[in-house]
């Protein structure tokens, strides 16, 4: 019964395969990372852009696009 279950086992980075929409998603967090901290550096220190538009950039990158890319799955290949 043991050998039944270790076969149908399926290891996290043996089934961990990556698409193109995959890695797609995530140079699009990663640029937003990236223009998040040039946004960061260009304004002056109590600018909207410093205090408020470059952190949402850098959440949305971090927090939401980078994961997404991560977890996302074809539902084909499934």
């Amino acid at each position: 019964m043991n050998k039944k279950k270790e076969e149908k086992n399926v290891h996290l980075l043996e089934g961990w395969t990556f698409s193109k929409k995959n890695y797609f998603l995530g140079a699009i967090g990663l640029a937003t990372i990236i223009f998040g901290y040039v946004v960061m550096a260009s304004g002056t220190v109590n600018s909207f852009q410093s205090l408020t538009l470059a952190p949402i950039m850098l959440f949305v990158g971090y927090l939401i696009i980078i994961p997404i890319a991560l977890i996302y799955r074809d539902k084909k290949k499934q």
